[in-house]
């Protein structure tokens, strides 16, 4: 079962960061189709969240097809992220955790290893270009017509 953390400084919303520690661990394998997240009481409970907050995450995780509700069971994982390169044992987790060994060796503190990361992986995955604003075309000019009237037409 995955243990939610809230850092309240980080200035991400925290049900955004309830919905992205779900999707990591679904990316992980550490959560699988058919596992039973926590219900919002518990989350309350060891987070000291509002439970609307944890209902919200839910909700949002359902609108993208990863979780489902199942009445009076709670709710549960629909499908995986998870990719056999990024599982728990696999050769690349374990390089990735070597290369941060080295980088603590080095002294580099955990932001500084994370700005190195994303700066990485923004030379290796760039964003992709944003799409061209919509400009309308200008409408033509609607024909001009005028009217005469004559002074029969007042009366």
């Amino acid at each position: 079962m995955i243990a939610f953390r809230i850092d309240r400084r980080s200035g991400v919303a925290t049900y955004l960061q309830l919905v992205h520690q779900v999707r990591q661990a679904l990316r992980l394998g550490v959560l699988e189709p058919g596992d039973r997240l926590p219900t919002a009481r518990e989350v309350v409970e060891a987070v000291a969240v509002n439970p609307n907050t944890v209902l919200r995450a839910y909700r949002e995780l359902e609108r993208d097809g990863l979780v489902e509700p199942r009445p009076g069971q709670g709710t549960f994982v629909r499908r995986s992220l998870a990719r056999p390169a990024a599982a728990a044992d696999s050769p690349l987790r374990a390089e990735a955790a070597a290369w941060v060994g080295r980088a603590r060796a080095a002294g580099l503190e955990r932001e500084d290893v994370a700005a190195l990361t994303a700066s990485v992986l923004d030379e290796a995955f760039p964003p992709p270009d944003p799409p061209s604003p919509f400009i309308p075309a200008p409408r033509p000019p609607r024909p001009h017509t005028q009217q005469t009237h004559t002074q029969e037409e007042d009366t």
